[in-house]
């Protein structure tokens, strides 16, 4: 009997007390908890990496690798979308440009719109080109260096699309809709490269024809809104996200 009360006194001496695994669980609960809690609010991601980071010492778990927080598991999965700032920066670059444009009573010209890709910004031909041409108007110079003092402020990448409306266009510089709806695009990229020093890694052109028209191409009125340059400041973190898949 006093042998197996000592082997007992031995055993409890080499495990830990009961209530560290009532204290481990409860620990557990309470990190995801606020995960969760954290996970319906709108904040930025240095914001939240803060608050993991004050919850960590708090528990007493020391840093280490990679975790489920990592910026790139975030960009990929919802939570990642509710923490992207790309929200912020659009509205407030849309806030500006509408600045502009009611200043210059340009409102049914420049519009905007925010996307999954990001925000559009959809400058109607006629306030760049003539039609049929693609040589920047100074009109519309003017408009391009409102824009580009404005996105040379923020990292997103920006890709500018070129659209016709269905006229046909055949000559020596455009034989079809294809070249004219791409040279447009390429200007305005080679405006703000040469004009503003855009990196211009940040930038792509692509022209699409008339083939993603807004309108049917059945009035004067709707080709008009048909031929159009649009610039998309595009979401950083969704791209960089389809990037790595």
């Amino acid at each position: 009997m006093p042998k197996l009360k000592k082997d007992l006194e031995e055993e409890n001496k080499n495990t830990s007390p009961g209530w560290m695994v009532t204290y481990g669980d409860m620990m557990t609960l309470l990190l995801v908890f606020f995960v969760f809690l954290y996970s319906f609010s709108v904040m930025n991601v240095e914001k939240f990496e803060g608050f993991i980071s004050a919850l960590q010492a708090k528990l007493g778990v020391m840093p280490g690798g990679k975790t489920i927080m990592d910026e790139e598991l975030l960009s990929r999965g919802s939570i990642g979308n509710r923490f992207n700032p790309s929200n912020q920066v659009f509205e407030k670059v849309m806030g500006q440009i509408n600045r502009y444009v009611e200043k210059e009573k340009l409102s049914d010209r420049v519009k905007m719109e925010l996307t999954k890709r990001g925000l559009v910004v959809r400058l109607t031909g006629q306030v760049l080109y003539d039609i049929g041409k693609a040589e920047i108007k100074p009109g519309g110079k003017r408009l391009l260096d409102e824009i580009a003092g404005i996105i040379e402020k923020i990292p997103n990448e920006i890709a500018v699309e070129g659209h016709t409306d269905n006229w046909p266009i055949h000559n020596e510089q455009f034989p079809s809709n294809w070249e004219l709806s791409t040279t447009r695009a390429t200007n305005v990229i080679k405006y703000f490269i040469e004009r503003h020093g855009i990196d211009p890694s940040r930038l792509s052109a692509a022209g699409y024809s008339e083939y993603r028209p807004l309108y049917p191409n059945d009035t004067v009125e709707h080709r008009a809104k048909n031929r159009r340059v649009e610039i998309v400041i595009l979401n950083t973190l969704h791209n960089k996200a389809m990037e790595r898949r």
